[in-house]
């Protein structure tokens, strides 16, 4: 399965080498005829830009001038931009020579143009380099991932994982099968678990994928294992002859080196994965356009009704296990969370939910907040930031988390989001918190852009129709 980073950078260079060939091209031009407007054959030049892009297509995505983009120096990046400058001039001077258009167009665009081009994508990727390497910086940008290996091994593993990881990977946290080493640190990662409690670990930390190198490991033993890792949602890489293992395969592949046999259940298709997060940052935008307008009435209106902040933020947890703070308009008294303890008796949902109708904590226009479900606006900025979807699951609480079995974990092997498919089919009617996940494992396994709109879709009809939260 194609890394995501990869994706991110094949797709983020293509598009900055399209904008510097049109900045340069017009450039160019201005350069030569004082104007956009003052050459003649103007049609020749509208079809030399078409060609150069198409050239920047063709060149970007058959030679790969992605290919260990983040890891390359200056002067490695100043060879791999003078190759395609050297490319683009051969093919350029063939198709004016092909096509008989070398007389309509100016030797010295053309002379102005690859010489600004030169130097337009070199800093652009430059800059680029340095902007992808912040973002995967981010934690929630990183794939977390967790090595579980041997006493024996360690020692070696872990060093070659860590010298040729991606940069959109971290190694997090290790686990050494045949010894307790809890609470050290090999190679300055932190040793967290052994094999009797690798999945406990596992179930509670932020966790994208696993690492494998058990070579002394039993075939019953290593089955038993990936079953539990992919019931919590977890990607395994395996380095180990796992041939008799008799589990369906995602594929063989490569990670940080080591040639491994990946599983997984339902990986998302990392290229629907970037159109799905380029909806949320739309939606994120009007949604938060929406909040604005509406801030400044639902925040006197909160002021008046009783005492305390308008915004209201609590630690949740988010795509597999990473906690973040989760912003909603305040609907509760301040005291909420200590009386919450007096009303565990009155729950009206079966298991590691909370909920009861006529909650005396909920203040008079947190009543009207919630049936309008308005006290949700605020989750557009999480949404922004990449912290939540617009369809996901329910991001659970901290202490909620902190109870779940690895079948409920894997209902966090995605983002969260401001709305899901248990909102939208009976919320007010479940009383059973396992209905939820069932609910939110139905959306993984079935995921697809168009269960998100009609998810969306039938949210806006649910809010405008008062079938909201109570």
């Amino acid at each position: 399965m194609e890394r995501k980073s990869r994706i991110i950078e094949g797709y983020g260079i293509l598009l900055t080498d399209g904008i510097c060939v049109i900045l340069s091209y017009l450039l160019a031009l201005l350069l030569r005829y004082g104007s956009l407007s003052g050459a003649d054959h103007k049609d020749t030049y509208v079809l030399v830009c078409v060609w150069i892009l198409l050239f920047t297509v063709l060149y970007d995505t058959m030679v790969g001038s992605g290919r260990s983009f983040l890891r390359r120096g200056y002067y490695v990046e100043a060879k791999a931009v003078a190759k395609h400058i050297t490319g683009l001039v051969i093919f350029l001077g063939c198709s004016l020579f092909v096509f008989k258009e070398a007389e309509n167009f100016s030797r010295l665009v053309y002379g102005y143009y690859i010489l600004l081009e030169a130097l337009f994508m070199f800093c652009a990727h430059v800059l680029l380099k340095k902007y992808l390497r912040a973002h995967y910086r981010a934690d929630r940008s990183r794939t977390k991932v967790m090595v579980i290996t041997d006493a024996a091994s360690a020692g070696k593993i872990l060093p070659l994982l860590l010298s040729d990881t991606e940069y959109d990977c971290e190694i997090s946290a290790a686990a050494i099968w045949d010894r307790d080493m809890r609470g050290q640190s090999v190679e300055g990662i932190p040793v967290v678990a052994d094999g009797g409690s690798v999945i406990d670990a596992a179930r509670t930390m932020p966790i994208d994928e696993v690492f494998l190198h058990l070579p002394e490991i039993s075939k019953a033993a290593l089955r038993r294992l990936v079953m539990d890792l992919e019931a919590m949602g977890l990607s395994c890489h395996y380095h180990i002859d796992v041939a008799e293992l008799d589990m369906q395969a995602q594929g063989i592949g490569e990670f940080a080196g080591f040639t491994v046999v990946t599983y997984a259940i339902h990986p998302m298709d990392n290229r629907r994965g970037m159109i799905k997060r380029l909806m949320d940052i739309a939606g994120g935008l009007a949604g938060l356009f929406i909040t604005a307008l509406l801030y400044p009435f639902v925040a006197l209106a909160i002021k008046l009704d009783s005492p305390g902040p308008v915004i209201f933020s609590q630690p949740r947890i988010g795509k597999n296990g990473r906690r973040f703070q989760i912003y909603k308009f305040r609907s509760m008294y301040l005291d909420a969370e200590e009386r919450k303890k007096e009303l565990e008796e009155r729950n009206e949902i079966q298991g590691l939910m909370f909920k009861i109708e006529d909650d005396p904590r909920v203040t008079r226009v947190g009543k009207f907040l919630r049936k309008t479900s308005i006290d949700e606006l605020p989750q557009f900025f999480n949404i922004l930031k990449g912290d939540m979807s617009l369809v996901g699951t329910r991001p659970p609480t901290v202490d909620e988390f902190e109870r779940y079995t690895p079948y409920y974990r894997r209902r966090l092997c995605m983002t969260p989001g401001l709305t899901g498919l248990w909102q939208v089919s009976g919320r007010s009617n479940i009383d059973n918190f396992d209905d939820v996940v069932k609910y939110d494992l139905h959306y993984i396994d079935h995921w697809s852009l168009s269960l998100d709109i009609k998810i969306l879709l039938q949210t806006i009809v649910v809010v405008l129709f008062g079938k909201g939260a109570k």
